[in-house]
């Protein structure tokens, strides 16, 4: 890893007990919402194999089960603290939880059905290897669906980014005692690149039919694509 991939993973591991609360304050209960579509959209069934990177406290990894029981789930993430907490939750013990580096998966080509990840892109150092890794290990056909946050945009992108560059520092002092490190999740949301952007890096990586929905007034969304095959 980097030395900006350690700092990042170092800030996970100190928000980790305050980190649902947050996502849930921050989007006014939607966050939920947001891992449960990412888990319909993936599509895995009975038997399928899904790999869900950055899984931080589990929750689409959680949405992915609950879908198909049947599935098999892998929760990865760099963050020790965040996978600790995964394993707490309700329904953990029918996952398998990993420590793992986006940049340099150990898992073997082709060997999963979907990849699903949330918000993974704006926090890595390489997104372009990130994505390579992603269609390295999905089957031919297999989908990828990404739940990442975006800069705001139009006619409110002013007050939107006035208003997180306030309340997110402001919800990290309060709920997490850390202003620091939710000042730095400020700056990765608001100096993130456009979704249009993203779907081009996917469509360069080799993803096929790539689409997004914005969400939130524009500040997440969810993309998809397939890697071409069958």
């Amino acid at each position: 890893m980097t030395a900006r991939d350690t700092q990042v993973q170092g800030i996970f591991n100190r928000i980790t007990t305050s980190y649902d609360r947050v996502n849930s304050l921050m989007t006014l209960g939607r966050h939920a919402a947001w891992c449960r579509e990412v888990a319909q959209r993936a599509g895995v069934g009975p038997g399928g194999r899904v790999l869900d990177i950055a899984t931080g406290t589990g929750e689409i990894a959680l949405a992915l089960r609950r879908r198909e029981p049947r599935a098999e789930v892998a929760g990865v993430d760099f963050s020790e603290k965040m996978l600790e907490t995964a394993r707490t939750k309700p329904g953990a013990d029918a996952i398998t939880w990993e420590f793992a580096d986006a940049h340099s998966l150990r898992f073997d080509d082709e060997s999963f059905d979907a990849v699903t990840h949330g918000y993974l892109l704006r926090n890595v150092s390489d997104v372009p290897r990130v994505l390579a890794e992603q269609v390295r290990v999905l089957r031919p056909g297999g989908r990828v669906v990404v739940l990442e946050t975006a800069p705001p945009r139009g006619v409110l992108r002013f007050a939107l980014s006035a208003g997180m560059s306030v309340v997110l520092p402001l919800l990290g002092q309060v709920v997490a005692g850390d202003r620091r490190a939710y000042d730095y999740l400020k700056d990765s949301t608001l100096g993130f690149i456009p979704p249009a952007r993203v779907a081009e890096l996917m469509r360069e990586a080799g993803f096929v039919d790539v689409g997004y929905e914005s969400k939130y007034l524009g500040t997440n969304v969810i993309l998809w694509g397939r890697k071409p095959g069958r």
